[in-house]
This record gives structure tokens, sequence and C-alpha cells, in this order.
């Protein structure tokens, strides 16, 4: 159980029969749930205290589960070649790493196939098929895509080579696959259908382990689980929302992260300067996932999936290495596409509601990146495009504020695009190329027919007012019950009134990252806040020793300071 406080939660009145339902809990983790939608005991309990055993399903429930899972024992136990067919991101390399590890444990015949980002695009290509094919592929696997590829699911079958679809993307006409596992699908029948594509990949491995085949026995009971580092890697890194099953899967594979064998995840951390035995969810977003994915940006994917694969030492060591080196190119390259937005929006005289611009010379393997940032920055959807090796022009979009669905927009004005898909905050597009010059235009029309979709504003609402006092050990435990944090479990952020600023001082190459120090009856403390010019322009850059402000901040873990483990992380600062 959450220890007590007297902090009081916003909004401060819980309904009195929400209320009763949360009574083991004090007002502030009782207000905190409120806010996350938790509305019984159960769900509570299930929240801060998820159980492997009690709140992992069984994948049998998912729709067509049974029927993939019984054709994948089958190919194994008659020693079919098996194809798996990943993503290039930190969601299918992961996926596609899971996948290996179970079938070379019980010695399948298998191959994995990661498509080349910029060489073939994302999903099935009928080049990839037919060397699958001339390799004796029979039965080939999809992680992470495949849920739009009809043409080319049609293409192997007519080549002999079932094809079991497992994906977690919005299906428009789906494939006519042997088997096609996605929970967004119509007529679903598990309760839970948020999975990731590594996520669900993982459910499918558990499914097959419910059948005998030749192999079966080098599967210990339990070892399943040594396999949710790379499920939760990719639970986390993929933005899913962090509920559910998928909660469970994030906090499970963070404890296996943190114990792993894996010689790649080890030298992965290294090179990014991550303490493995306490890696957390900010730890696999913003250094290990952004190194997996530099793999596809800015060089070729397999290097990621063999350094997550291999068993030698000096490989580990060497791929590491070369992920580090092309992440530092990607952030190079990603700024600078970043600059030139800027400088193009610069000489507007109003920003529009949806941002859509793209560069032939822009590599949309760096766009989602570069997007991201944008959208967080001007809080409104921001659409991307570049051309790929094959001269499609190819983007990535991200919503940017609450109630914002990019993949609605695109559906408004689906006449634009060749192709489409994604979630509400992300999504990936292909333009027709006589559409390019019209795309902001057509997308801002598509936003104001949707009407109710645009929201308000995004603002950073607090969860409980604190005193710089009160900012410590304790009540850091107690959020920590609340990790993994992320999509549907956004963190919390506390307002502090009128703090006493008594440091204020700049870090960074650049001098774009602020550190201050707030004094208070106690001592000292410490708030930071990277990118603060960016994200807060003048409000940051008008801080003055001995000056006050009223800040929203999040609570956590400096791992760099022994005396004082607990700061502040900037959210919002008002003078």
């Amino acid at each position: 159980m959450i220890q007590s406080t007297d902090m009081t939660p916003f909004p401060e009145s819980v309904p009195e029969a929400l209320r009763a339902a949360l009574g083991a809990y004090d007002d502030f983790t009782a207000g905190l749930l409120a806010r996350r939608g938790i509305d019984t005991a159960e769900a509570a309990e299930a929240f801060l205290s998820p159980s492997y055993d009690e709140h992992i399903g069984d994948p049998m429930r998912i729709l067509n589960m049974p029927r993939a899972a019984k054709r994948i024992a089958q190919a194994i136990d008659s020693h079919e070649r098996i194809g798996v067919w990943s993503d290039y991101d930190c969601d299918g390399i992961p996926g596609g790493v899971l996948f290996h590890d179970f079938l070379k444990k019980v010695g399948a015949n298998f191959t994995n196939y990661i498509p080349h980002r910029h060489e073939e695009g994302f999903g099935l290509n009928e080049g990839g098929i037919d060397k699958l094919h001339k390799d004796g592929v029979s039965l080939l696997i999809t992680i992470d895509c495949g849920i739009a590829d009809v043409d080319a699911v049609a293409y192997a079958s007519s080549l002999g080579i079932d094809v079991i679809v497992t994906d977690h993307h919005l299906p428009g006409v789906l494939p006519d696959a042997y088997a096609v596992v996605d929970p967004k699908q119509e007529g679903e029948t598990n309760s839970y259908t948020d999975f990731c594509g590594a996520g669900l990949a993982w459910k499918l491995v558990c499914a097959v382990l419910k059948h005998g085949f030749t192999g079966r026995e080098n599967i210990p009971e339990g070892w399943e689980k040594w396999l949710l580092d790379m499920a939760g890697m990719a639970t986390i890194a993929d933005m899913v929302p962090l509920t559910g099953e998928n909660r469970v899967i994030a906090r499970y594979g963070l404890l296996v992260m943190r114990k792993s064998r894996r010689l790649g995840l080890q030298k992965l951390c290294k090179v990014a300067r991550v303490d493995q035995r306490k890696i957390t969810e900010d730890d696999v977003g913003f250094m290990l996932a952004p190194r997996i994915n530099a793999a596809s940006r800015m060089g070729n994917p397999t290097d990621a999936f063999r350094l997550l694969t291999t068993e030698d030492e000096v490989e580990a060591d060497t791929l590491a290495k070369e992920l580090e080196r092309i992440n530092r190119s990607r952030r190079a390259a990603a700024a600078a596409i970043t600059k030139a937005v800027h400088a193009r929006l610069s000489d507007r005289t109003e920003i529009p509601a949806v941002i859509a611009m793209g560069d032939p010379e822009w590599r949309p393997g760096l766009l989602g990146l570069v997007a991201n940032s944008l959208a967080e920055e001007y809080e409104r959807p921001v659409f991307l495009w570049g051309r790929e090796a094959n001269m499609r022009a190819k983007g990535s979009c991200r919503a940017g504020k609450k109630g914002m669905h990019v993949v609605r927009i695109m559906e408004a004005a689906k006449d634009v695009f060749k192709e489409y898909g994604g979630h509400a905050a992300s999504g990936g597009f292909t333009v027709h190329d006589d559409q390019v010059f019209f795309l902001e235009e057509k997308l801002n029309e598509a936003l104001h027919t949707l009407g109710d979709m645009a929201e308000k504003e995004l603002l950073h609402d607090a969860d409980a007012e604190v005193h710089p006092e009160e900012v410590g050990v304790r009540l850091l435990s107690s959020l920590e019950k609340l990790a993994p944090f992320g999509m549907g479990n956004p963190k919390p952020v506390f307002l502090l009134r009128s703090v006493l600023i008594h440091e204020v001082s700049w870090f960074g190459k650049a001098d774009e990252h602020l550190r201050v120090r707030i004094m208070h009856d106690r001592g000292m403390m410490e708030a930071v806040a990277f990118f603060a010019k960016r994200d807060f322009g003048k409000e940051a850059e008008g801080l003055r020793s001995g000056n006050n402000a009223t800040i929203l901040a999040n609570v956590e873990r400096d791992q760099f300071s022994r005396r004082n483990p607990v700061r502040l992380r900037l959210v919002a600062i008002r003078k």
C-alpha cells in the first residue's frame, strides 16, 4: 500500500462513492488513481501491484490465436522452414529477437528477415518474399506489420507460403492470410486490445508453448518470462497505453532487463551510460530505444537485431559502439531538419492548426523524431514527408495535443494518401505525388470538418499541490508504486506555488538545459529542465536568483546524486 500523505489531490473532492471504493488508500493516492480512471478496489490493486500470474490473460482468447499457434507448433514439429518478418523499429526488432530466441531454444528451422527501411520500406514486399521462398520458407510470421499488405500476402500465398499476420495497427481490408492476429480487427474476442507488436508476438510465443512439439522439452516452466525484456522494451518504446496487460509486461520487462544476461543489452546500456541494474522507462524511451531505431534510420536494422541476439561479447561490443555512432549522426541530421522547419515557419504570419511540409532531401526515417518534437513544441499535429529510394513521398505524423487522432485526420483526407496508418498519437503515410503541395491545405480542411476533435489546448493540470519541503524520498517512494509511466499513465504533475529561486544555471553544449536550486525551510532542492530555452522560452530565460516562481513539475530520482536522490523535472514555469 502507498504510504499516507497529507497532500491534497486535484480535483480536491473525489466523489463519495469512488472514495469509498478506494477506501484502502489515502486521499492523495485515491485522487491519483481516480484521475487515471481507476474506480474499483480490484482495479486499484491490479494497477498498483500488477501480478504476472493474475493479470496476464490467456493468449488463446485473442481472435485467431489458437489457429496461429497450432500452425506454428506443427511447423516446428515437422521441421518446416519458418520465416519471421519483423518491422525495423524498436517494436518490430525486439519482437523479432524474442521470436528468434524462442525458435532457437526449441531447435526450429527458421530465419529472421527485417526489410531495409530506405530500400524496401515498411511491411511485406515481393522482393523479400521471393528471397524467403528461395530459402525454402513455407510458413511466414509477421511481427508489427502485415495488416495492410493485402497484395503481398496474396503473393506469398500464391507461392505456397502460409502467412500468419501479427500486427497491432488499425486494419482496413484484411489480408487473406492463414491467420490474422490483430486485436484491432472487428470481432476481437480478447478483453485487452492495446498490445504493441512485440507484446503480441510474446503472447503468440506463450500460445505456441501450450502445444506439444519436438523441442518443447527444451523450454523450462516459466522460461518465456525471460523474453519480457524485449516485449517490455517495445511496449515502453512504442508508446502504447501502459494499462492492463501492457502495464504488467512493461513492469516485469523492466525487472528482466535489470537482470538480463543478454550481452547486447548490457553493451547498449554501457555506451548509453545507463545503469542496467536500475533501468527505468525513461532509460528505455530516451536512451536505449533511440539507439535501436537509429540502426534503420541511418544504417541497417539488422545491426540492432544482431546486437540483441549475439552471444559473442566482441561482436556485441562492436555493434553497440556502431549504434552509438550512428545515433549521434541521427541526432545531427534530425536537428538540421528541425532547423529547416523552424526557418519555414518563421516566414509565416500565422501557424496553421495542422503543420504539414516536406522536402525530397529529407530522409523519411528521421521524420518521426522531428515531427514529435515539433508537435510538442507547437501543441498541434505535425505531418512531415521526405523521399525514399523508390522516390515515394513518405512521412510521419504526431498528434501534439490531447483529443487529436492523426489517423482520423488522415481518414478525413484519405484521397491525398496512397496509404496511411498508425495510432491516435502517431502515424505514418505515403502521399500521392500530385498531392504533396496540397497536403497541409487538405489536412487543415479535414481537421475543420471533424469539429469536436479539436479539444481544448493541452494544459498541464496538477495532480496535487505540494510545498518544496514535502518533496522527498517518502513522496518518491509513493509515486514509484504507480510506475512505469507512459501513455495512459502519465507521470504525476505537482504544483509548487511561489517558490524562492536561489540559483539559476545553464548547461549543455549550447547552454540549452536549465538547472534551478530552490530554497525552502529545510534546505535546498534541485529542479532541471532539458531544452528549457526551446520549451519554456522567456519564462525560463527570465528566471533570476532571489525571484519567486510558480512551477509545475514531476518528481524523479536523481541517478547522479548520492546526497539528495530526489529532484524536480520542470513541466511549466510561471513567474
